[in-house]
């Protein structure tokens, strides 16, 4: 596994990064046979020091968890042990409910990304072009699973990235979504149930 350690407007000695790549090899080979990558930044956060690991650990799951202390070693500990937490809680869902039979292909939809007023001149109206459309940043396509809504929040816990998950009700075909909402919690949106 590649390991990347930096530090944000502090310096990252030896010692703390051979910590860092003993710890997170630990818990890779514990939980997975192949990880792919992980990042660890450190930066200071008025008196105490922030941790970010971002984790990509298998094809399509990448991980990210965060911890504050007011030394390095500990803040990377307390994210690590977070990190070791969820990839448990996650490779017992595995066994549990044979999510790898669920990964396969769902619906395919297309994904945009529309600009923001940060991305716009002065002389042009907010969110649209010169013609009078939305100015559009990026056009992917992207996979709309079939899942349970457990399997659904499991998605959730692990795209660090993703403030939503969409997907395809397994027990009803119906499009569904699961939110984290601003108190920490999962909120869950099936129109179906209206």
């Amino acid at each position: 596994m590649q390991i990347t350690v930096r530090g944000h407007q502090m310096d990252v000695g030896e010692a703390l990064t051979g910590h860092v790549e003993e710890t997170l090899g630990e818990i890779a080979a514990k939980y997975f046979d192949t990880p792919i990558e992980a990042q660890v930044v450190f930066s200071p956060n008025a008196h105490l020091i922030q941790c970010g690991v971002t984790a990509h650990v298998m094809r399509g799951l990448t991980l990210r968890c965060e911890a504050s202390a007011t030394q390095a070693h500990a803040a990377f500990d307390g994210a690590a042990d977070r990190m070791a937490k969820r990839l448990r809680r996650h490779k017992r869902r595995l066994n549990d409910h044979h999510i790898n039979s669920a990964q396969s292909a769902g619906l395919k939809a297309p994904y945009y990304v529309l600009s923001g007023e940060d991305d716009l001149d002065a002389e042009t109206p907010a969110g649209e072009t010169a013609d009078g459309a939305p100015l559009v940043i990026a056009e992917m396509e992207t996979d709309i699973g079939e899942l349970t809504v457990q399997q659904a929040v499991m998605r959730l816990d692990f795209d660090a990235d993703k403030p939503a998950v969409l997907f395809r009700n397994k027990a009803h075909g119906g499009l569904n979504m699961v939110y984290r909402r601003p108190d920490g919690n999962v909120g869950w949106i099936d129109p179906r149930e209206a």
